[in-house]
């Protein structure tokens, strides 16, 4: 297996998370700073991997794969570190739902992928919007939020994370909101399915029968 560089891209956002989890917990001034940088350059990692693909036609079914599980612990963790910097129940909430609707979405879409329909669970304008909001949100909550410190003794930290923690309710209720929009568009599909495994059991059970 070749591998591209949008997939060297994805392997490096991969290996950026122990990096950011190792930063994050350093007992040092800087270490916000760090935290923000990392997850800022793991962001820019996966919109240059798509830029390249796209611009230079290196797609492979590896990378497909492998782009939004970077994405998805990616995200996970930053939420895991936040919640933790800062563990109020809105934002244990907010993190939960975010978290909730992408093991949701991606067990739907490896479903879909079983019956043929992967197609019908493209990703929407909304999921972008989302993603973008998401991406600032946890950027400025990074920044902002360091265990056993008020975001008011960081430099610029208050009005930062007020930011970041508005920008993360927006974006976890426009996940909600694609993710309904996934089951939407997913779910004539699914009924199909259901309908054509009835009549499999139906005829089955018709064979069975004594006669």
């Amino acid at each position: 297996m070749k591998l591209t560089i949008p997939t060297w891209l994805t392997l490096l956002r991969i290996l950026m998370i122990p990096v950011l989890v190792l930063v994050f917990y350093l007992p040092y001034r800087w270490t916000n700073f760090a935290s923000a940088g990392v997850f800022i350059l793991a962001a820019a990692t996966d919109w240059l991997d798509g830029w390249w693909a796209r611009r230079y036609q290196q797609h492979s079914a590896f990378g497909a794969f492998l782009d939004p599980v970077a994405d998805k612990l990616m995200v996970a963790v930053a939420l895991f570190l936040i919640v933790q910097g800062h563990p109020t129940p809105w934002m244990a909430f907010w993190a939960a739902v975010i978290v909730g609707r992408e093991i949701a979405v991606s067990a739907l879409r490896e479903w879909m992928a079983e019956l043929g329909q992967r197609a019908t669970v493209k990703v929407a304008m909304i999921g972008k919007v989302k993603t973008t909001a998401q991406m600032i949100a946890l950027s400025c909550l990074l920044y902002s939020v360091i265990p056993g410190k008020s975001p008011s003794s960081i430099w610029m930290g208050e009005p930062v994370f007020h930011l970041g923690d508005w920008l993360l309710a927006i974006a976890a209720l426009l996940t909600l909101w694609s993710g309904i929009q996934y089951l939407h568009a997913a779910w004539p599909a699914l009924r199909e399915d259901e309908r054509s495994a009835a009549l499999a059991r139906a005829e089955a059970k018709k064979n069975r029968a004594p006669g």
